[in-house]
């Protein structure tokens, strides 16, 4: 009778545990599941937390000197554009900051049929709200923001650009802070103008840079 006792209670013990044993394997399988799942997803990309301990701030970085470029040649212009009658069509791209100090791509796309000249730098011109020139003054070499290639004569093909960069600083010392809106851009040698809306902060500074025309991407 005991023998039997004994082996009755094993029997049930031994039911009990089976299947306790597959939920908890199904439930570790269902957890690796989701936490592959978690690192094939890039849901668990890494990060760093803020050392005030009140969010998780990404580890990817910009550089905020990387200028919005078109290509060298082969730049479709704007269907919203058209062509003025020298067949040098002008526009300013979006200012950069780096630091206290500004920049925008000035650039010119061959839009006309025959092959265009161009050679040394654009003339600049700063206007206030009204497009009026604001006593700033225009400084042809390197900046903060970009290298100046150097003057040089180009020929661009019909749909090819040349960039040149215009850069500020926004320092603030002593004297009346200028503040543009618009730019005007001289080509040469042919001399056509293009005004452009471009805001330039230039604190009391009262000066610009501007690099040489180029088929090269700024540095």
């Amino acid at each position: 009778m005991t023998s039997l006792h004994t082996r009755g209670r094993g029997t049930r013990l031994m039911s009990a545990v089976v299947p306790t044993a597959l939920m908890l394997s199904a439930l570790l399988a269902g957890c690796g599941g989701r936490a592959a799942a978690g690192s094939d997803g890039g849901i668990g990309r890494p990060s760093v937390t803020d050392p005030s301990g009140s969010a998780a701030v990404p580890t990817t970085r910009t550089s905020v000197q990387s200028l919005d470029l078109p290509s060298a040649a082969g730049t479709p212009v704007p269907a919203s554009a058209s062509c003025p009658k020298s067949g040098a069509l002008v526009t300013a791209g979006q200012v950069e900051a780096a630091l206290g100090h500004r920049a925008s791509v000035l650039v010119v796309t061959n839009c006309g049929q025959q092959p265009y000249h161009l050679s040394g730098y654009p003339e600049v011109k700063v206007l206030d709200g009204e497009q009026k020139p604001l006593p700033v003054r225009v400084k042809r070499g390197s900046s903060y923001m970009a290298s100046d290639p150097g003057p040089r004569d180009l020929t661009l093909s019909p749909g090819a650009t040349a960039r040149a960069v215009l850069s500020w600083s926004n320092t603030v010392t002593h004297g009346d802070i200028v503040n543009g809106s618009h730019v005007t851009v001289t080509l040469t040698p042919d001399r056509s103008s293009t005004t452009l809306p471009l805001s330039t902060d230039l604190g009391t500074t009262g000066q610009v840079t501007v690099t040489a025309w180029s088929t090269e991407p700024p540095r």
